[in-house]
């Protein structure tokens, strides 16, 4: 049995639904909404590697180590973007939120904020997990600043880490939260999602 089991997490008019192919036009748009794949810090597919994109996270949910959930309206089923649990580790019960983007049309709205309540609820309510983790590019800024907005906190950085899709080695922040700091911070994204629902 799987650690993290297939599940479609639903609230503020969200579904975080299991990452398949019939996602695949959905998300190829979502992507396309701000050409997000030329943003060097960023792991966003090409056009044409949405479907490769799409067999790389099932095949890492298949070993264990990820699951992907592509974020999509609930009553249109439009696709706004996906998100992943990742470095995925039962023994130690943690899980990293990451891969995840959205696109430029949804930027800076409820969604991440949304998205967040309810992955961090199911790994710390359901899930049982311990710690969930956080990384980002070095240079991500805005990705840094939405972690930390968050509740979660620095742990610190790993130096040259990881190839970034231009060639460039990257350094990468880490950030975690641990269970007994998740009520408070779940009443602050409770408090941030009243402020930013839609209308």
């Amino acid at each position: 049995m799987a650690f993290v089991e297939p599940v479609t997490l639903r609230a503020n008019g969200l579904a975080l639904v299991p990452l398949s192919f019939e996602h695949e036009d959905g998300l190829r748009a979502a992507a396309a909404d701000g050409e997000l794949w030329k943003l060097r810090i960023t792991s966003v597919p090409e056009p044409q590697q949405t479907r490769a994109y799409i067999e790389s996270a099932l095949q890492m949910r298949g070993e264990g180590h990820r699951f992907a959930f592509a974020v999509t309206e609930e009553t249109s089923g439009k696709v706004l973007g996906s998100t992943s649990f990742h470095d995925i580790l039962p023994a130690v019960k943690r899980v990293e939120i990451g891969y995840t983007w959205y696109a430029k049309s949804v930027q800076r709205s409820h969604i991440n904020t949304s998205c967040k309540l309810l992955m961090m609820g199911h790994a710390f309510d359901t899930l049982g997990c311990q710690v969930v983790g956080w990384r980002t590019d070095n240079f991500n800024f805005a990705s840094q600043q939405a972690i930390e907005r968050l509740g979660a906190q620095k742990d610190g950085v790993i130096r040259g880490h990881a190839l970034r899709r231009d060639g460039t080695v990257r350094d990468t922040v880490m950030y975690s939260m641990r269970a007994g700091e998740w009520p408070e911070a779940r009443a602050q994204l409770l408090y941030l999602q009243t402020l930013h629902a839609p209308t």
